[in-house]
């Protein structure tokens, strides 16, 4: 009997192994065509763009000059933030602002016409689990991720119509030099690499995900560990308990620094 069954499940599990890998391999061949032949704007990668919003509607100009569209944009100029609020200048505050909020969004409209004249396009921001949830001790870096989500939040509903896609994607600690080029609460550097940042996921894990979400035409997608995902159901349906978590982290923290 246990033979007869062996042998019958055996097809039966290498047929479904088959099917998934099968399921797989659609899946990078559609990642793959949705971006063959596409014209895609990343920013971020030189810490340049994003930081003076001034100047977007020159790059943007540019950009269109010389390709005509763009298929894809994706938001990815970031700056993060180590501090008290308490001694937090705003000029910091607006510094942070200005980079992870302001710089996406005026590229955004910049290229937003083109799109929908085209009736094609897909928009991406690169957010943050901290777009979702706040941390102690990352108040202005927080407060830019989460007006990041909404305003990328409100353009999906409005371009919809148009046939446009928009994407938020919301990383957990990814290994960058990210800590390393924090501002602190005086606009100083931090310089520090955080041990949860140096155990993150890799930057081509990450990418690779992204760009499985953007085939896929997913809307909003955490990419996080499970405790920092468990938190953002955690702040929804049980805040309290979320809250004094969070004091309880901030002592802590408070308490590291000063030991």
């Amino acid at each position: 009997m246990d033979f007869i069954t062996s042998t019958a499940i055996l097809p039966l599990l290498l047929g479904c192994m088959g099917l998934f890998s099968l399921f797989k391999l659609l899946q990078w061949l559609r990642m793959r065509a949705y971006i063959r032949n596409a014209v895609v704007v990343i920013t971020g990668a030189t810490s340049g763009l994003g930081r003076d919003p001034g100047a977007i509607a020159g790059a943007a100009s540019e950009i269109l000059q010389c390709f005509g569209h763009v298929d894809v944009l994706i938001n990815n100029a970031g700056i993060s933030y180590r501090g008290a609020i308490v001694d937090t200048s705003p000029d910091v505050d607006k510094r942070v602002m200005e980079t992870n909020y302001f710089g996406p969004v005026a590229l955004t409209k910049a290229l937003l016409p083109a799109m929908i004249r085209r009736r094609q396009g897909h928009v991406v921001a690169i957010s943050s689990i901290q777009g979702k949830i706040s941390l102690p001790f990352r108040s202005a870096y927080a407060a830019s991720k989460h007006a990041t989500q909404a305003f990328f939040d409100c353009l999906r509903a409005e371009v919809e119509q148009h046939d446009i896609e928009v994407t938020v994607i919301s990383p957990g600690y990814i290994h960058t030099n990210l800590s390393l080029n924090a501002v602190t609460a005086d606009g100083s550097k931090y310089g520090v690499m955080d041990e949860t940042t140096a155990q993150g996921r890799s930057p081509v894990q990450v990418a690779q995900d992204i760009l499985a979400a953007l085939g896929k035409k997913k809307k909003d997608v955490v990419l996080a560990d499970l405790m920092p995902s468990l938190a953002v159901y955690l702040r929804t349906l049980a805040p309290g308990l979320f809250f004094r978590l969070m004091a309880s982290r901030a002592r802590k923290e408070r308490k590291s620094k000063h030991s």
